[in-house]
């Protein structure tokens, strides 16, 4: 890579990561179609949703590069993608006023739904801000102890899916549940896919995720089942007269079977890389599927 100017604009966009943002995206996306298949679809509050899960994804992957790099985390032989901190490309100061900054928006732009919602809002939103540093944070880091997959399956998928269809239907149903529980299982695979390729790394560093507690080969098929797990879940959808968003969400398990079979050829190493991207590109693929389905049959 050129060489990046230190806290330049470039560099923001670099520890920004945009393409970690399709996980923010998806769960409101699919949080917006079950609104739409219920008649209660507003535009206003959907985008402000989006705004919000935007800018907290991008305050947790500050949060994530400023205290990995204090930790040592980051290593010189990190296989995943340049951190700004441990690269140099932002100070530490710098990076605590941008997390501040970006907090900050996310709250002001999420206060603003309860216009929309009641009160209850401002303890999801709190929550959501809590943990985005204590994932990394604190006397007890949660994605150093293993709980990163609870998280996600909580913070991408029933707070995010089920908060974006709530501030527009003011309700919450069986199939709001089953979707959350969909996405934040699709969610969790790139984060899977990404303690996989660092099970070594995160060992020495005694960052203990589920792959590293309990191996290489129950990361390869925890992936595969998440995957799995997901798209069946959709055959709930046909209790409530959901075909499509039964059928659909089939075809993702093409993709995804196929990108976990790369992934066990590669094993390991920063080859792995590319089987992130594909999973991303699943996920994302995924969401479309099921909210069309939700839309159609809606």
């Amino acid at each position: 890579m050129e060489e990046v100017r230190r806290n330049s604009l470039q560099a923001w966009i670099l520890a920004a990561r945009p393409k970690t943002l399709a996980g923010a995206i998806t769960p409101v996306m699919i949080g917006c179609a079950l609104a739409y298949a219920d008649g209660k679809f507003s535009w206003i509050p959907a985008l402000i949703c989006c705004l919000f899960a935007g800018l907290m994804q991008i305050a947790a992957n500050f949060i994530n590069d400023l205290f990995d790099f204090l930790k040592g985390t980051d290593r010189e032989d990190r296989l995943g993608p340049e951190r700004a901190c441990a690269q140099g490309w932002i100070s530490a100061n710098a990076m605590k006023k941008g997390i501040f900054i970006t907090v900050a928006l996310a709250c002001l732009i999420g206060c603003s739904l309860l216009l929309y919602g009641g009160w209850e809002l401002i303890l999801v939103g709190a929550l959501c801000v809590l943990f985005a540093f204590l994932y990394t944070t604190g006397p007890y880091p949660l994605s150093y102890k293993g709980w990163g997959d609870v998280l996600v399956i909580v913070f991408f998928g029933f707070v995010p899916v089920g908060g974006t269809y709530y501030v527009q239907a003011l309700n919450w149903t069986p199939d709001v549940t089953v979707a959350s529980l969909v996405c934040g299982l699709i969610v969790d695979t790139l984060l899977v896919v990404n303690n996989y390729r660092d099970r070594d790394a995160d060992r020495k560093s005694g960052k203990k995720t589920v792959v590293v507690r309990f191996g290489e080969p129950f990361g390869r098929y925890f992936y595969l089942l998440l995957g799995i797990i997901a798209a069946w879940l959709c055959f709930w959808f046909l209790f409530s007269g959901h075909l499509y968003a039964t059928l659909l969400p089939q075809f993702y398990l093409f993709f995804h079977i196929r990108t976990w079979r790369k992934m066990v050829q590669i094993h390991s190493g920063k080859k792995l890389n590319s089987i992130l991207g594909e999973t991303s590109r699943n996920m994302l693929f995924m969401g479309i599927l099921l909210s069309i389905g939700l839309i159609i049959n809606g």
